[in-house]
């Protein structure tokens, strides 16, 4: 059988739909429960993980003294556990 020929043999199943009244129904809530849990999960997470960090900034060196040290650790660089 083709595809055409099954779908009208769907089309008066959908005469039978109210076209006033159309809703995302269960599958449309499952989907949005699941990016709001996804998006809760990703929030905790970052809160984990931000704080970890211990963040320090370096104190401000003048130019002439800064171009004699080098480039040994840039400023405001973060300090890892």
């Amino acid at each position: 059988m083709y595809a055409t020929q099954a779908l009208t043999h769907l089309v008066p199943l959908a005469e039978e739909l109210d076209k006033n009244k159309v809703t995302p129904g269960v599958l449309g809530f499952i989907v949005f429960a699941a990016l709001a849990v996804g998006v809760w999960l990703l929030m905790k997470s970052m809160n984990r993980h931000m704080g970890k960090v211990d963040f320090e900034e370096a104190p401000a060196e003048p130019k002439e003294t800064a171009g004699a040290k080098g480039a040994a650790e840039p400023a405001g660089s973060a300090k890892r556990k």
